[in-house]
């Protein structure tokens, strides 16, 4: 049993789990949350065992690297990040529901890593740009801030559905339920968004010290580089917003949902669509 074996079940399992919180969404039937969390937890081991399984690939193939090298196996770990970061978040606050908007993440990333015909899912040895420590300690620290984004983004699409949902709420008691409820999503999205920009700026820094060791420079304006930086003032102008106008609800959301665009255009489309010292990402 190898590690693509083990990385396909997570995906099945993932898919498994997102099919019972939306039902859980649909029926309101607690059996339905309960078995979407346990298929969950399931689809994290079997993720967790296959990356660990791949780290002991490449020991066996004499090259011994942290699987973070490349698309596919950067994929893999973004799915792991964000159902860690979900549990997290549902033990929290108890609330199922909110697995409806960020479980599918982790199904649709693994979906895309391990069906995508894009990029090569075969261990290599490392490109002696990648021969440094600091791999594992930039690919960690940018990961934890992306799926932050992503269920940050899952909240504000759910903020969004549900906001347009109260506007036309017939009943003073189901409006009050609703408004308490936007105000936790809220929240949600908010802590997310402060959580993974911490990690978003850990990420830059450490990747402009790994920088400097395989290039002889911090910065260098590359394509990647450049959109992780747009990105980071996307994040920054939206906490700074919250902080000093109040920015919540509507807009929080929508800057949500502008920010995690740019974060796919920085981990996807600079990779694919722009040529620069970060091209072998593919």
């Amino acid at each position: 049993m190898d590690s693509s074996f083990i990385l396909g079940s997570s995906t099945f399992i993932y898919l498994l789990a997102t099919f019972f919180y939306v039902a859980y969404a649909i029926f309101r039937h607690k059996l339905a949350g309960d078995a979407g969390f346990i298929a969950l937890i399931a689809g994290l081991l079997a993720n967790g065992a296959g990356i660990g399984v791949r780290w002991l690939e490449t020991h066996q193939q004499g090259i011994g690297y942290v699987p973070l090298s490349n698309m596919y196996e950067s994929l893999v770990f973004f799915a792991l990040c964000i159902a860690v970061l979900y549990i997290f978040i549902e033990f929290a606050y108890k609330m199922k529901i909110i697995g409806t908007y960020i479980v599918p993440f982790t199904f649709l990333t693994m979906a895309y890593a391990s069906y995508s015909t894009e990029f090569g899912k075969e261990i290599k040895p490392l490109l002696p740009a990648l021969q440094s420590n600091w791999l594992a300690a930039h690919v960690i620290t940018c990961f934890i801030g992306y799926a932050a984004f992503a269920i940050a983004c899952g909240m504000a699409i759910f903020y969004l559905y549900k906001n347009a949902r109260s506007n036309r709420e017939n009943t003073q008691q189901a409006a009050t339920s609703s408004k308490q409820l936007l105000k936790t999503i809220d929240a949600i999205n908010y802590k997310m968004v402060a959580f993974g920009f911490i990690w978003l700026t850990a990420g830059i820094v450490t990747g402009a010290i790994w920088a400097n060791s395989a290039w002889g420079t911090y910065w260098s304006w590359d394509p990647k580089e450049t959109w992780s930086l747009i990105t980071w003032f996307v994040y920054a102008l939206a906490l700074h917003a919250r902080y000093t106008r109040g920015w919540d609800g509507f807009r929080m959301s929508i800057v949500s949902l502008v920010g995690f665009v740019s974060v796919i255009f920085t981990y996807y489309g600079v990779n694919f669509l722009l040529s620069g010292l970060h091209s072998y990402g593919g």
